[in-house]
């Protein structure tokens, strides 16, 4: 994964099959230089982030979450190439002096574009700018993606029709750290699980109890430290512990380490990682 570079979707505004997508149609989603030379504002801007736009299998989830605000008629465009690291691994791994040339960089972009409202599938992302950009003068309504799908199902932009491919189906959710214990998010993702119809199995340690995926604090970025045990396998045992055939998640970074863990357990053939955008663009055929 590379950081602190301008990241966006592939091509002028869209996905195309040379990101490894499985469709060979393009979603075109509007820039903001866009928008702005056309006099035009968006509702929402959404922030793509480093592994949305870089990590192969996280650009699935941004797929996911761009064809759900597509279905919800939801006006949104992305800052594409303008768009930089949040300068969160920098903050966590202590350089503050490379977080604060990183934030006001994008701060600056931000303001430009008089934005007011973000959404990101990131909860680093989603953290960061919501709550340490303030300090630098960068002041803006941040959702996680799963709070925004609520949000567009509770004033009826978005019906989900419940009784699909995953009813039934025994789904276990991993909190991340930035959305749970970090900003007290636990009910928008569970309760979207919830109305898929499928049975929401939680794990011993769950909610505000919850155990890091390993990747937090820029430790997505280096080797591992000395110790008994890799962080991800021992979350990965308590998540297959509820026996379930999808371990849910609503981090790109708890994504790559639950996956790996389940391939350490070679469970692979039966037991899924997916983001809860994924499951609800799956679950709508989008």
């Amino acid at each position: 994964m590379r950081r602190g570079h301008s990241h966006r979707p592939t091509g002028r505004n869209g996905w195309t099959k040379k990101n490894k997508m499985s469709e060979p149609s393009v979603i075109k989603i509007p820039t903001m230089a866009e928008m702005a030379a056309s006099g035009e504002s968006p509702d929402v801007l959404f922030w793509v982030g480093c592994s949305g736009s870089f990590d192969d299998r996280a650009k699935r989830i941004t797929k996911a979450i761009a064809k759900i605000l597509i279905r919800a008629n939801v006006k949104f465009a992305v800052l594409g190439a303008e768009e930089s690291c949040t300068g969160d691994p920098a903050k966590r791994a202590g350089n503050e002096f490379l977080f604060q040339m990183q934030a006001m960089m994008n701060i600056q972009v931000l303001d430009g574009y008089e934005i007011k409202k973000i959404v990101t599938g990131c909860p680093h992302c989603f953290n960061t700018i919501g709550n340490e950009y303030p300090g630098l003068g960068g002041n803006y309504e941040v959702v996680h993606h799963t709070q925004f799908i609520q949000q567009l199902i509770n004033n009826g932009q978005l019906k989900l029709s419940g009784g699909g491919v995953f009813k039934g189906r025994k789904i276990t959710f991993h909190d991340p750290c930035y959305l749970g214990r970090g900003n007290g998010e636990y009910e928008a993702p569970r309760t979207l699980i919830e109305k898929l119809d499928a049975e929401l199995v939680e794990m011993k340690r769950c909610k505000s109890r919850g155990l890091c995926c390993g990747a937090g604090g820029a430790q997505m970025f280096k080797e591992a430290e000395r110790g008994d045990r890799e962080v991800n396998v021992e979350r990965t045992e308590e998540a297959l512990e509820t026996t379930p055939e999808i371990i849910a998640t609503g981090c790109p970074f708890c994504n790559t380490m639950m996956t790996d863990g389940v391939k350490h357990f070679e469970r692979e053939s039966d037991v899924q990682v997916m983001d809860i955008a994924e499951l609800i663009a799956q679950a709508e055929d989008l």
